[in-house]
């Protein structure tokens, strides 16, 4: 089995979009960060590999789950199309392109694209992705280039109100 971990940034300064690229997180969105990733490490849902988009909110974002979740922070691969923006099929080829030995990988970007993503990869989907929401996708196969669109079950979805 694969899982796939799609993690949407938590909570960003509500200012600079003129350079929206080193838009900050809010003290709000680290803790919820924090918050999310807590209760991953005591559900034992761990990553083997970390993907993000380079924008400062969703590496922030991604830097407090690797420490959370014993990662080293340095083998966190930032990949520039996610903020810039990916279709779905090339998506689900950069996850097709995996290597075999990853069993868990946390993907860390942005809205809208997160959104359809989730919603092109599980069977079935009717929720919606705030903030640092945190969707667990399990595909039952040995190997990534097996993954296929709406093939995923839900394993989990977790949104931060649900633990305050």
């Amino acid at each position: 089995m694969k899982r796939v971990i799609i993690v949407r940034h938590g909570k960003a300064v509500p200012y600079g979009y003129d350079d929206d690229f080193t838009r900050d997180l809010r003290d709000r969105g680290k803790s919820d960060a924090k918050l999310i990733s807590t209760v991953l490490n005591k559900s034992n849902i761990l990553p083997d590999a970390m993907i993000s988009s380079p924008a400062k909110r969703a590496l922030k974002t991604a830097r407090i789950f690797a420490e959370i979740l014993d990662f080293k922070k340095k083998n966190i691969t930032e990949i520039q199309a996610i903020y810039e923006g990916l279709t779905t099929s090339e998506f689900l080829e950069l996850i097709q392109e995996l290597p075999d030995n990853i069993e868990t990988v946390f993907f860390f970007g942005h809205n809208p694209g997160f959104y359809y993503f989730v919603n092109n990869l599980l069977k079935h989907f009717e929720n919606d992705m705030p903030t640092c929401s945190t969707v667990g996708i399990e595909f039952n196969v040995d190997s990534w280039d097996q993954v296929e669109a709406r093939s995923g079950d839900l394993a989990f979805h977790y949104v931060p109100k649900m633990f305050n």
